[in-house]
């Protein structure tokens, strides 16, 4: 199949999984649309608001869509590594077997992920880049398509542990979830206090999902994206030549290399559900705060002025 069909057919699949997500989450377009192009590029996500915002109920229903095996992981402050990969034990016949743990599956729910210490949130690092566990120096590799989707509560500081910069790094989007419309939440409040439940149906097999990841990595990309993509991470590094003195007022760290290669995959990502053979500026500037939001950090006069990393890469934008 040629890669202009196979681009027809994922628009037609794509608007079938909104649809079908519409039946369970209403309202969150940004956040289901952000949490799809992240599957069909690879990468994985932060989900992060605050209680009751559906996020648990959003990574549960896209893997229902997605046909995918999902397991869900509660990260607590006394969760051990060997709780998420998994650990050997002696077998009746005194030989190691090694168990495997709940990260030997295709969607990971890291729940709330900033609440267990840096050692067990270390443990997801290596399966998040390497798609593969080593336990008791023995390596085993993780079933494709492998994601993880993580939640962070950005209310409640005590008893958490901020997330490593190398960790967040991993996160290809960071997606905000916002307080629905009073339209919206009066449809969530009827569609949750009844007596009927909507199912949904599978519209993607694991297969397919490969396919899709494939066939955005072969979608052709002009020098002059690339260009736009790769100036504007260096402009979130305050020590670079190009830097607007917004980012040198207001940053003390930019964004690395990782932001450049995230933002062109988004981009032909987000050129192709919308029917697009190749990915324009339009394309990137779409991604680039979810993709850029987690990898910049604020000093402290942002903080004292009240200026939000969102309006310092819309600035740049």
């Amino acid at each position: 199949m040629s890669d202009v069909k196979a681009v027809d057919d994922l628009v037609v699949k794509y608007n079938s999984l909104k649809s079908e997500i519409g039946k369970i989450i209403i309202g969150q377009q940004e956040a289901v649309n952000f949490t799809l192009l992240s599957i069909f590029c690879g990468g994985h996500s932060l989900l992060i608001g605050v209680p009751g915002l559906a996020k648990t109920l959003l990574v549960n229903t896209v893997s229902d869509v997605l046909g995918l095996k999902f397991n869900r992981i509660q990260f607590t402050p006394d969760l051990m590594p060997s709780d998420i990969l998994g650990s050997e034990i002696l077998d009746q016949n005194r030989q190691f077997k090694f168990i495997k743990g709940p990260i030997f599956s295709n969607i990971i729910l890291a729940d709330e992920i900033n609440r267990t210490p840096p050692k067990t949130q270390a443990a997801l690092l290596e399966a998040m880049q390497e798609r593969s566990v080593t336990v008791s120096g023995n390596h085993y590799k993780l079933d494709l398509p492998f994601y993880v989707l993580a939640t962070q509560n950005p209310i409640e500081q005590e008893g958490t542990y901020p997330l490593p910069e190398a960790q967040l790094d991993r996160f290809m989007f960071s997606i905000n979830l916002e307080y629905p419309t009073f339209k919206e939440e009066v449809e969530v409040v009827k569609s949750t206090t009844g007596s009927i439940s909507n199912k949904v149906k599978s519209i993607l097999s694991g297969d397919e999902i490969v396919a899709i990841q494939k066939l955005v990595r072969r979608i052709p990309v002009t020098d002059n994206v690339i260009e736009y993509a790769v100036a504007l991470v260096g402009k979130t590094r305050p020590k670079s030549h190009v830097a607007p003195k917004i980012v040198k007022n207001y940053l003390d760290w930019g964004a690395g290399p990782r932001a450049s290669q995230n933002l062109i995959l988004a981009a032909k990502a987000h050129a192709v559900i919308n029917g697009k053979y190749s990915p324009d500026i339009e394309d990137v500037k779409a991604v680039a705060i979810p993709i850029l939001s987690h990898r910049i950090v604020k000093n402290y006069k942002a903080e004292a002025e009240g200026i939000s990393i969102a309006d310092i890469i819309n600035s740049l934008l």
